[in-house]
């Protein structure tokens, strides 16, 4: 993947010298990671959790992509009252945040809207629809505060909602390729980055438009990349909402 929140797990791979080299890396947005696995022209991917969940894959334990309260990069942005919006405007770039915008807008406002692609332009997303989904980098570069719009941070209500932590993607890949070496040398390349932060928010925030006083801020507040069983929990439970949305089959092959 390509956003900054996952720039911590590839650290290793790319910076230490003893993961250095371990897999051959290549950079996507998640749909397309996903895409590729689908394909067969990947192994493993940092995929969107309902993806994974989709395609009956099996997921790596330790690390992911979290959070355990407003995660600033999945916001949504409506010119209507929420329970008013009929169509929305989505960022295609992660299928497990349309998902989550459906469950919540579905769950907490009684709204429906019909979702369709749109390129990150939040002006030209609120010409084309009631609201608009912005994810990732682009995300982050808005100040919800300064909008003129109302707006809702999609992984602060899903822990208002649930009380669990929102798992956003895990490594994941064929059954046969979930083996001991290889989760470990992903526990040990998010360490290495946990342990480079620093380094990550001076070096990253140039080419993404975003300070490196914010980068710094959001790596350290909003995501979380060392999951526990709490957060396996809350990952299970957004599956089982999406399933009145949408049939998805959960690791292990039971369609739910």
């Amino acid at each position: 993947m390509s956003y900054l929140n996952t720039v911590p797990l590839v650290w290793g791979f790319e910076h230490s010298p003893a993961l250095r080299d371990t897999f051959e890396l290549s950079y996507a947005l998640p749909s397309v990671c996903a895409d590729r696995i689908a394909r067969g022209e990947a192994d493993i991917g940092i995929l969107p959790v309902i993806e994974m969940a989709r395609q009956g894959l099996e997921y790596f334990r330790g690390t992911g992509i979290a959070c355990h309260g407003p995660v600033r990069t999945i916001t949504l942005v409506s010119k209507v009252p929420y329970r008013e919006i009929r169509t929305l405007a989505a960022d295609a770039g992660s299928r497990t945040s349309v998902m989550l915008a459906r469950v919540v807008l579905a769950e907490r406002f009684g709204a429906a809207p019909r979702v369709f692609p749109h390129a990150a332009d939040l002006a030209r997303m609120l010409d084309a629809a009631d609201a608009a989904l912005i994810i990732g980098d682009a995300a982050l570069q808005l100040d919800p505060e300064t909008l003129p719009f109302a707006s809702l941070d999609l992984g602060a209500e899903w822990v208002d909602m649930t009380g669990l932590p929102m798992v956003f993607a895990v490594w994941s890949g064929r059954r046969e390729l979930i083996q001991e070496r290889y989760e470990r040398a992903f526990r040990e390349s998010c360490r290495f980055g946990l342990d480079h932060i620093a380094d990550i928010a001076r070096r990253q925030p140039a080419e993404r438009g975003v300070s490196e006083a914010l980068a710094r801020r959001y790596l350290t507040e909003n995501i979380v990349f060392e999951l526990g069983e709490k957060d396996y929990e809350g990952m299970r439970l957004y599956l089982e909402h999406a399933l009145r949305l949408d049939r998805v089959t959960v690791p292990g092959g039971v369609t739910v």
